[in-house]
């Protein structure tokens, strides 16, 4: 490396821990090794029950959005792995910041899709818009955020994390995201006020209820690891947010782990059978207050 300029990120970085210290590293700190090995272990085994119950009850679409969300994670905390031996690693930055930014996009997906299939189930009508636009305008949204996360991360890796116009699309991403979760739980909310009102009795039933409340915790814990990120990233890569690795594993590795457990129990194979127009509650449901059947 003699003659080389020392160069601290980017393509063409050439610090190592030996050569730069570590406060010349975009995080400044070495992430920690045991718990990014943790977290992929639990993403791991996330995928393979979301997998099996996926595959068990034929929910193909929620399967494949928490599968893919999964992977992402685990690739995400790979990133992190090689930033521990690396902390000057344009790879390791680069998974990092984009793969665990856009995870929680696809599980909004496969929540957005079976919210709108609930409303379709329950009685529609009382509904402020049709329930195939909870999924259409929403998941449009997510997605367009994603994009916006991802462009901003992916360009941030050429800049030593310096460039203030990565951080704002980035930051947009991650805005517009937690402003349509905000909107989506509004709409719900106003939803099943609405049922309640109208005498909507499939609420009494415990599986239906514990399904909902799940599914529910999901949600809320998704939008506070947005409003976390939001924060974080509010202040730029200089702030104090983005250096303070506890507050990273507890708002974002812990919070999503929890959210993505949940949604083994806020899962549509839960309350819904699948049918050739796709998933429906059962003929005895509607004939027991609508009350979900259980599955053999």
């Amino acid at each position: 490396m003699d003659g080389l300029p020392l160069i601290p990120f980017g393509p063409r970085a050439t610090c190592t821990l030996d050569l730069c210290p570590i406060e010349w590293s975009v995080l400044q700190y070495r992430p920690s090794l045991g718990s990014s090995i943790a977290f992929i272990c639990i993403f791991s085994g996330l995928l393979f029950v979301h997998s099996f119950i996926g595959a068990r009850w034929k929910s193909w679409w929620f399967m494949s959005c928490m599968g893919v969300g999964c992977i992402t994670e685990i690739l995400g905390y790979g990133g992190r792995v090689i930033l521990f031996y690396n902390p000057f690693s344009f790879a390791g930055f680069m998974m990092q910041i984009i793969c665990i930014g856009c995870a929680p996009v696809f599980y909004s997906a496969a929540i957005y899709v079976t919210i709108a299939k609930v409303v379709e189930n329950l009685d529609p009508t009382l509904s402020r818009i049709k329930p195939k636009l909870y999924y259409v305008i929403f998941i449009a949204s997510d997605l367009f955020s994603g994009v916006l996360q991802g462009v901003g991360g992916a360009t941030s890796t050429s800049s030593n994390g310096q460039s203030k116009y990565a951080v704002d699309l980035t930051l947009a991403g991650l805005s517009l995201q937690v402003f349509s979760m905000v909107v989506f739980c509004g709409l719900i909310a106003d939803y099943i006020i609405r049922y309640s009102k109208a005498g909507g009795n499939a609420l009494t039933s415990p599986r239906l209820r514990l399904f909902i409340t799940f599914l529910s915790i999901a949600i809320l814990l998704i939008l506070t690891r947005c409003a976390y990120r939001v924060a974080e990233l509010n202040e730029g890569y200089q702030g104090d947010l983005i250096h303070d690795e506890p507050l990273f594993i507890g708002l974002e590795g812990v919070v999503i782990s929890l959210a993505t457990l949940a949604l083994c129990i806020g899962h549509p194979g839960f309350v819904f059978l699948p049918s050739e127009n796709g998933l429906k509650m059962s003929k005895k449901t509607s004939e027991e207050n609508g009350i979900l059947l259980q599955r053999k």
